[in-house]
């Protein structure tokens, strides 16, 4: 097994294609057809399913293909250290939920790569598509949220598709709204309050099942309701209509200023948590992350729970 077989086979599962990787990579395609078989047979597992429409990997092929990038991206590192090699332009998918945070925590993982060039990608979606990229590895992680509502279903979707849910924190609800809202000003808000008020909820397209909501009490009726598709757009109609959302109550001053979180009366908690594949490991760069994202939440008043190291990070409110 050899480093440039390994390279290739994280080439060819990126695109989904021998002959699209082959384009990419600069050999012809009978060549990489023929090193894909040859390291099939040297692990003695079948990592591809090749089809008219292209390769698809095999449960075994997901697995070694999350070795396979620690390798290769382990050995960048030596090079670049200590061989005097090409930076590495590590990459890095991140899937989530529309959290300010997930996104601080993103850019605090961006300004400390170090390196001339990199890749990084942060896609702000719909809770089955984070599920989707994260399955088929668009994605090295997702950011999620559960609760009591919510928890059997998602947890049988992760299970069906060979991901699970690890807990980063929990967060007591909060309403989203402008500093301009009459309701700014109040230590904390109920539903009652909320009665009048335009609800703004981010749009799941097809999949719009309650189970998939990313604001609790979805099931609530309102007499007012918006659906949107971005942050930016939530924090917009939230000025110009004094709508609200319901979220963790973490919200970013540098990047979100116009906005502040309310205390919501009610009896529920939220749940954020990450989503990854069982069978593969993260990366340095996705673990780095997470303990961004951490590190972003740590002076919110939030529970942290224990990391996938088992360590106690921090208890509060």
């Amino acid at each position: 097994m050899t480093l440039q077989q390994l390279a290739s086979f994280i080439e060819v599962a990126a695109e989904g294609s021998i002959s699209a990787a082959a384009d990419l990579l600069y050999v012809a395609q009978p060549t990489l057809s023929a090193a894909m078989k040859e390291l099939e047979a040297r692990v003695g597992r079948t990592l591809l399913v090749r089809s008219a429409r292209g390769v698809a990997l095999t449960p075994d092929g997901v697995e070694f293909l999350g070795y396979a990038r620690q390798v290769v991206e382990q050995v960048a590192l030596l090079e670049q250290r200590y061989l005097g090699g090409p930076p590495s332009r590590r990459l890095l998918g991140v899937s989530t939920q529309h959290y300010s945070f997930a996104v601080d925590a993103f850019v605090r993982t961006v300004r400390r790569t170090e390196g001339a060039e990199y890749e990084f990608s942060l896609r702000e979606t719909r809770t089955w598509d984070i599920i989707e990229d994260v399955r088929t590895l668009r994605s090295d992680l997702g950011i999620i949220y559960r609760n009591d509502f919510n928890r059997d279903v998602i947890a049988k979707l992760l299970r069906d598709s060979g991901l699970e849910f690890r807990p980063l924190f929990i967060a007591r609800p909060h309403i989203f709204v402008s500093r301009t809202n009459p309701l700014a000003a109040k230590e904390r808000v109920t539903l009652a309050d909320l009665a009048d008020l335009p609800r703004l909820a981010f749009d799941q397209g097809t999949n719009n099942s309650f189970y998939f909501a990313e604001e609790i009490l979805s099931t609530l009726s309102s007499a007012r309701e918006v659906r949107v598709s971005d942050r930016a757009t939530i924090f917009n109609l939230m000025i110009g209509l004094d709508g609200y959302t319901i979220s963790t109550g973490i919200v970013s001053d540098d990047l979100d200023p116009a906005i502040t979180a309310v205390p919501l009366d009610v009896d529920e908690r939220i749940e954020i948590g990450w989503i990854g594949h069982s069978a593969i490991p993260l990366t340095d760069l996705a673990q780095r992350y997470l303990d961004e994202v951490r590190a972003v939440v740590s002076g919110f008043g939030v529970a942290l729970l224990d990391d996938d190291h088992g360590r106690r990070t921090r208890t509060s409110g």
